[in-house]
C-alpha cells in the first residue's frame, strides 16, 4: 500500500489526523507529515481517513508487496 496526499489540494482540515493519527500528523503552520508506506495493519484507519477527506486529497495506490488494488 502506498499513500498519496496531493499537497496542492491539501487545505489543513487535518480530518486524516482525527481519523488516522498514527499515520498523519500537523506540524506548525498546516504542515501535513505522513507515512507514505504504512504498514498493512493500518489500512483500515486510512482507508477512513482517505474517506474523511474533505478535498479527497489522500488516494491509495498498490505497493509492491500489494497483490490486490487498493
Amino acid at each position: 500500500m502506498r499513500v498519496v496526499v496531493d499537497l496542492n489540494r491539501c487545505q489543513g482540515y487535518a480530518q486524516c489526523c482525527y481519523t488516522a493519527p498514527d499515520a498523519f500528523a500537523i506540524r506548525g503552520h498546516e504542515i501535513l507529515f505522513y507515512d507514505p508506506a504504512p504498514p498493512a495493519e493500518r489500512r483500515g484507519a486510512i482507508e477512513r481517513a482517505v474517506q474523511a477527506c474533505p478535498v479527497r486529497a489522500i488516494s491509495l495506490q498498490a505497493g509492491p508487496d500489494d497483490g490486490d488494488l487498493p
